[in-house]
């Protein structure tokens, strides 16, 4: 099991942690939301949780909760740019379907 960071995803996450002036990492999940059914959720954390599996890549945290990992196993987080929008990108290999607007998806 694991989750990855794309170099441009780690410098984001890097950035937004020294601004923030604390935190250890950032978090990974999933939350029933949208047209296709699950949602991803990604917040900075201060510390770690119960029950998170912890992950490190690129000198970057990443927590997972057990009940998100089954949906995220394997996915790498990238960080992109497309015209005017930029954000973070899942790159989950057990996405089955998602929704036009690209905010749901279903396993």
């Amino acid at each position: 099991m694991a989750i990855t960071l794309t170099e441009a995803a780690a410098a984001r996450v890097n950035k937004f942690m020294v601004s923030r002036g604390k935190g250890i990492g950032v978090r990974l999940g999933v939350r029933t939301s949208g047209c296709s059914g699950m949602a991803y959720v990604l917040e900075f954390v201060d510390e770690i949780e119960e029950g998170d599996s912890v992950f490190e890549d690129r000198d970057i945290k990443v927590l997972v909760d057990t009940k998100s990992l089954l949906y995220l196993d394997g996915t790498e987080l990238d960080f992109v740019k497309e015209g005017l929008s930029e954000g973070f990108k899942f790159n989950n290999p057990n996405t089955k379907e998602s929704c036009g607007c690209g905010e749901s998806f279903s396993v």
